[in-house]
């Protein structure tokens, strides 16, 4: 080969190589537009140094149900939401790669042969062979590197929300398991109840039968009887339909061999510290996405800015020529080509400024999509403590409730027994206790919630020790 060639094949290289301007903005974080600390934060939650962060709390751990946990592992095989976030990585992945391609050069192998007519001198022919360099741009104003940038900060966005989006299965199978068991709690308590009334309701028939009481004694027990049967039909339809949703969420049918399921009055789940606003910035999947969209945004204007400049491409080629075919890898047939070229843009119509102002914007947008993303993790991590709060006191006084309203069932019953209160008295206790049993069941189902809530929240669900 020789230096005529090298020379400006080399310098090519030099200049491709040497590094290129960036004309994107220097990125800096916005600041934090929430307060330092969370307000409603206990203080045995938000001091506890000796918890762990609910981010580096693998599911298994925090989830003791056996059940549960198998259902969860079922879910991140099977479910079909968290599928699809996997896949769009995959295609992030592959444009990321595409725009990272263009920074080199491709480099093509073609051979190609040409028989033009020539009048009265007969055909004339012509044979190439060798290798080419496409249209390469020396990147000398950033553009491609920008935009490698911007594909590159997009396939982050998308491998956070694909964890956001495994966070997010994690508790709605743990939430919709929850509600299942207090649905089997609840069944429970209105057979116990049923069956109770029904018994009463008989002792009443026989009463009536013989004149001890009235009709409008009969009438009202019938009633508690049927309306405890309303009730029961009510909760499982619900029961039906938490099965489905859990269904769903597995995307499979449940498997007969999964372990014992708990129960709700048993269930409980570890403490969580609250951590600063700061923490959440790095571990909440969907604050760290926005924050790589703000940085593509951010990567864009840069590329938007170069399409002011000269852009300039190499195209070349080496190899062999030849007139016939049967000497085209002779000695002496060696040629190359070197064609450079330079485009600089004179009138677009505005359309490069229309660009980079369509960049900007995006850029604001994405500020904006960030600082929204923080405020709503604020908010959310903010309620849950709240219900942290107020849960647990909410479940010991209507357990309380439910205990007293059970003394007086059994008060007013002996009362009603010894002639001393009337069967209506004896209703009413009846009605208020399974009101009240029926309550101390939905307020430990959201205090469990709310826990499930708050670890997923603090970024619970995925750690690093899960890839």
């Amino acid at each position: 080969m020789s230096n005529r060639f090298i020379t400006p094949l080399a310098l090519a290289l030099a200049l491709a190589l040497s590094g290129c301007v960036s004309l994107a903005p220097k990125y800096v974080r916005p600041a934090l537009p929430v307060a330092p600390a969370f307000d409603d934060a206990p203080a045995t939650l938000a001091t506890a140094a000796t918890l762990e962060a609910a981010a580096q709390i693998e599911w298994q751990r925090f989830f003791a149900d056996a059940r549960l946990r198998q259902l969860i592992g079922l879910a991140l095989a099977n479910n079909r939401d968290l599928r699809v976030a996997i896949l769009n990585i995959e295609q992030a992945r592959a444009q990321y790669q595409i725009r990272r391609a263009d920074s080199l050069p491709t480099l093509n192998a073609a051979v190609s042969g040409s028989r033009v007519p020539i009048p009265n001198d007969g055909v004339a022919s012509s044979y190439t062979a060798g290798v080419g360099v496409s249209a390469f741009e020396l990147d000398l104003f950033g553009r491609v590197r920008n935009l490698s940038e911007a594909a590159l900060a997009q396939f982050l966005a998308t491998d956070e929300a694909r964890k956001s989006a495994q966070i997010s299965l994690i508790a709605s199978v743990a939430n919709t398991y929850l509600a299942l068991l207090a649905d089997d709690e609840l069944l429970s308590l209105i057979g116990q109840t049923l069956a109770a009334r029904q018994e009463s309701l008989r002792l009443i028939q026989l009463k009536f039968d013989n004149g001890v009481v009235s009709r409008l004694d009969l009438s009202q027990g019938q009633s508690l009887v049927d309306t405890a049967g309303v009730v029961l039909a009510q909760q499982q339809r619900q029961r039906a339909q938490d099965i489905n949703a859990l269904v769903l969420l597995v995307g499979q049918k449940l498997p007969a061999s999964l372990a014992p399921a708990n129960t709700l009055a048993h269930t409980e789940l570890s403490a969580l510290p609250a951590g600063l606003p700061s923490d959440l910035l790095a571990v909440r999947p969907d604050i760290r996405a926005a924050e790589q969209q703000l940085i593509g945004a951010n990567a864009s204007i840069g590329a938007a800015r170069a399409n002011f400049f000269p852009r300039i491409a190499l195209t070349g080629s080496a190899g062999s020529a030849s007139a016939q075919l049967s000497g085209l890898f002779n000695g002496g047939s060696f040629g190359w080509t070197f064609a450079p070229s330079a485009l600089l843009p004179i009138f677009d119509a505005g359309r490069n400024s229309a660009n980079l102002g369509s960049a900007r914007a995006g850029r604001d947008i994405a500020v904006a999509q960030y600082e929204r993303s923080i405020q709503v993790a604020f908010r959310e991590v903010s309620d849950a403590l709240a219900g942290q709060a107020s849960f647990a006191e909410q479940l010991r006084a209507q357990r309380a409730v439910a205990a007293a309203e059970a003394d007086r069932l059994t008060l007013s019953d002996l009362r009603y027994r010894n002639g001393a209160a009337s069967y209506l008295d004896l209703l009413d206790a009846q009605r208020s206790l399974f009101a009240a049993q029926q309550a101390a069941v939905q307020a430990n189902l959201q205090r469990l919630q709310n826990q499930v809530t708050l670890y997923r929240v603090l970024g619970g669900g995925w750690s690093a020790a899960q890839r």
